[in-house]
């Protein structure tokens, strides 16, 4: 029997990319976006915002006219606020957490009862390295991050009685259009003005010198198939390293960074 995977924000970036590969190796992939009849592709796409409640419901109630069964949830669906902490609103920053927390929180518990009534399923969720680090310009986004960490910390200890594994990947800097398509903050304050500086010419060159995205897609695949899945997944070049040096070292993993950053002209 094919496998049935959920794939939310699978019109670009690491959701396409995914949901392409396993619908060609034969799974039964249905993905999601705003605005579906937007995107041509060779998997069913239907209408979610997840950041809509209303949305949400209506979503599952046709997504389970689509199929009777759920195998693997994958949340993907998010975007990147980047700004100076007290550069950043509220009203931007409640936005951030709508979506990349409580509306990937809003469908993963919308879910979890079809989950528990067929006892078996994985869900899996693209967090990013900025949930177990904190970077510059990006604290409202890395929160967002952190916040989905620890609500999944969470369940996956409640989800182990009926069968239903739990885990987060943790992505580094890749080419996806995560950085074109990211918010950035609508306040200015002149003290800020030269880091800012530093800190965007910093993000720029992350993501010109980042790997292809393929090597999360092809993790996320190996993910699906393991018996005995993990909680955390970083991946990427150097991902092991800025965690031991975060955790054990973090003088130096400090200093890394804002040399990183003084010297990314």
């Amino acid at each position: 029997m094919k496998k049935t995977i959920l794939i939310t924000g699978a019109s670009s970036g690491f959701g396409l990319l995914l949901a392409t590969k396993l619908h060609e190796s034969g799974y039964h992939v249905i993905g999601t976006s705003r605005n579906p009849e937007k995107t041509q592709t060779p998997f069913k796409m239907l209408a979610l915002d997840i950041a809509d409640e209303t949305s949400v419901n209506e979503f599952r109630k046709i997504l389970f006219e689509t199929t009777n069964r759920l195998d693997v949830l994958i949340n993907n669906a998010g975007y990147m606020l980047v700004g100076i902490a007290e550069e950043t609103s509220l009203e931007l920053g409640k936005k951030q957490f709508e979506t990349n927390f409580w509306g990937t929180v809003n469908l993963t518990n919308a879910l979890l009862p079809y989950f528990r009534k067929q006892n078996s399923g994985q869900i899996i969720t693209i967090s990013s390295i900025m949930g177990l680090i904190g970077l510059p310009s990006k604290s409202i986004y890395s929160a967002s991050k952190h916040a989905l960490e620890g609500y999944f910390k969470s369940l996956r200890f409640e989800l182990n009685q009926f069968n239903v594994k739990v885990s987060m990947v943790e992505p580094m800097w890749f080419k996806t259009n995560l950085g074109n398509s990211a918010v950035t903050s609508d306040i200015k304050i002149a003290a800020y003005d030269s880091f800012r500086e530093q800190a965007n010419a910093y993000i720029k060159k992350s993501i010109e010198n980042a790997e292809q995205p393929e090597v999360v897609v092809n993790a996320i695949i190996k993910l699906m198939g393991a018996k005995a899945p993990k909680f955390n997944y970083p991946v990427g070049k150097m991902a092991g390293m800025i965690l031991f040096l975060q955790n054990y070292a973090y003088n130096a993993f400090e200093g890394s960074i804002l040399k990183s950053v003084k010297t990314a002209k």
